[in-house]
């Protein structure tokens, strides 16, 4: 065979070579991409999982705000030198209740403020208590304690005058009959009320009273508390309003058996003028003053029961012994309020209350002159 058979035979090997591997009949083993000229693929990455962050935990007043699905509530978060209090729920419009009164060594309590500036100079103006409405902002609110030193109580003085008002007239000539010097003037209440918004005096609660009693509370000069005895419709009707409008927290004295209705005010505390002793005894005395400790007590927890609180009782007439006493200790009230006058200072008696009794007659000039 001569040259050009050699190569035609060479051609026609690969010719048959190519179409046994394009027809597969040939097993060769062949990388993708080589006939066609293409690069390799390269294998896929493999993603690897990302760990899934925590949960941020909820600060303490995020987690009490969990609890309640009520819009108005507000979480309070105290603050301060020594205050290591979990926050408490308040609602907003409503007036603060059962704030609390630490108590830190060497110091007394002055009270809470919204800004440590007020609760370092003890600002009576800015103080924040139980007389006031609850205010909020996106449900929170920041109290700050204030502390008095020792000298700073002692400097201060204070003597706090429970008003003792009884029934209301619009007749600036008064009423006539026995019970003439009960009825306050409308008039003269009206400018009474407005002395004491515009001079600011702190309204202490009676939880307040109770510390100060009891040395661990700071009360500034002027303060005051304002009661009326009976609950008379005169005092719904006519002074009701009136401090409502000024603002005034007072305590209302019922006599549940004639009362059972709530307060007509948020400003208006109803407490125990007793449930069925507000009646002469057969010695012309009142029943407190002739029933044994145990009937004291069992009529009390029958008005405490309407009111929903014990607190406080003003006995009837003031007339008081020390059975009297004993009934009211037994049924787990507090304080008893007395008609004897005087000023509640640290150390008196929280079961003989004095007051300031304000009668017909007493101008606003009356009153500047009795609590400054």
């Amino acid at each position: 065979m001569g040259f050009w058979g050699r190569r035609r035979g060479m051609l026609v090997a690969v010719i048959g070579t190519a179409v046994a591997i394009g027809t597969g009949v040939v097993g060769l083993s062949v990388m993708p991409g080589i006939l066609s000229g293409a690069a390799p693929a390269k294998p896929e990455p493999t993603a690897s999982a990302s760990p899934t962050p925590s949960p941020t935990p909820l600060t303490p007043v995020e987690q009490l705000l969990t609890t309640t699905s009520d819009p108005l509530a507000c979480a309070v978060d105290f603050r301060g030198p020594g205050i290591t209090l979990p926050p408490m729920l308040q609602t907003q419009g409503r007036l603060f209740t059962g704030l609390p009164i630490p108590t830190r060594e060497g110091v007394v309590f002055g009270g809470w403020y919204a800004t440590e500036a007020d609760a370092a100079a003890l600002t009576a103006t800015a103080r924040v208590n139980g007389a006031q409405l609850a205010t909020c902002t996106d449900r929170r609110l920041i109290l700050h304690a204030g502390w008095a030193t020792p000298e700073q109580v002692a400097a201060a003085h204070t003597r706090v005058p429970i008003l003792m008002y009884h029934q209301f007239t619009t007749k600036p000539e008064g009423e006539k009959g026995w019970l003439r010097g009960n009825f306050a003037y409308t008039g003269d209440f009206e400018a009474q009320m407005a002395h004491i918004e515009q001079t600011h005096f702190y309204l202490p609660t009676w939880d307040e009273l109770n510390a100060f009693i009891d040395g661990t509370l700071y009360l500034p000069p002027r303060s005051v508390i304002v009661t009326d005895d009976d609950a008379d419709p005169t005092w719904l009707e006519l002074a009701v309003p009136i401090v409502t409008q000024h603002r005034i927290l007072t305590t209302s004295f019922v006599i549940t058996k004639f009362r059972h209705e709530g307060s007509p005010s948020p400003y208006v505390l109803q407490r125990s003028h007793t449930d069925d002793m507000h009646e002469a005894g057969a010695n012309g005395k009142g029943r407190m003053v002739n029933w044994t400790a145990d009937q004291i007590a069992a009529d009390l927890e029958r008005s405490a029961q309407v009111l929903g609180a014990k607190e406080v009782v003003a006995y009837p007439y003031g007339h008081v012994n020390a059975t009297a006493e004993e009934g009211v200790a037994r049924a787990g009230f507090t304080f008893g309020r007395t008609t004897a006058g005087g000023f509640v200072k640290p150390g008196t008696d929280k079961l003989l209350l004095p007051v300031i009794r304000m009668n017909y007659g007493d101008t606003v000039q009356t009153l500047i002159e009795r609590i400054g």
